[in-house]
């Protein structure tokens, strides 16, 4: 893949970017306006491993959202997505659920993979939010249960304002928080930024 080096780069300065990460709340935090348009769910709040990045999208809601769940398309638009695909038919909607492929290189403790995800849809607003969570597994690596949250809103000045934010839990990735942190942070950038420019090349 095009963008597996860049993955590489990303895990090499996980330290740096480590940051990103949110320490769990000690008594659980308030309810978010992310959450809040997802009727109250979100990520999980007690996940080590957390990362929410923002964009806003020149191109009108309709098009964001169609891409963003058509699921079975996203390869066409998104190169580290090299395979989806429904478990179920119609239009997406909660407890929907779908298989996906990317690949994962090479860290200090888990192997080169390629790591398949099957996702649950757990909240959808058409419009709004989409919400899901679900396992990835490859040969030497495993996520227990990565959560996903995307808000769309209006942007003041034009556009879509398009919000996302990720947990991931399990032994495997919390045994070195910093370079997971550092990989879920880059994939949701990349997400981000291809997310854009296919919607905004759209006529």
């Amino acid at each position: 893949m095009r963008r597996a080096a860049a993955v590489a780069v990303a895990l090499a300065v996980a330290g740096a970017l480590g940051t990103t990460a949110a320490p769990a709340a000690e008594s659980g935090p308030a309810r978010t306006p992310h959450q809040d348009a997802c009727r109250g769910q979100g990520v999980d709040d007690s996940a080590l491993i957390r990362y929410e990045s923002d964009i806003v999208i020149d191109a009108p809601l309709s098009t964001v959202w169609k891409l963003q769940t058509d699921v079975e398309r996203w390869p066409d638009w998104q190169p580290p997505v090299t395979g989806s695909e429904r478990l179920d038919t119609g239009p997406l909607r909660r407890g929907s659920r779908f298989h996906w492929t990317t690949p994962a290189p090479a860290t200090p403790t888990t192997p080169a993979t390629v790591l398949g995800i099957t996702s649950t849809v757990r909240q959808l607003q058409r419009g709004t939010c989409v919400l899901w969570r679900g396992p990835a597994v490859g040969e030497g690596l495993r996520i227990d249960e990565g959560v996903h949250l995307w808000t769309f809103t209006k942007a003041k000045g034009g556009g879509v304002h398009v919000h996302t934010e990720e947990t991931w839990t399990g032994a495997q990735v919390e045994a070195d928080v910093p370079t997971a942190t550092a990989a879920l942070g880059w994939g949701l950038e990349t997400w981000l930024s291809d997310l854009k420019a296919a919607a905004e090349a759209r006529p």
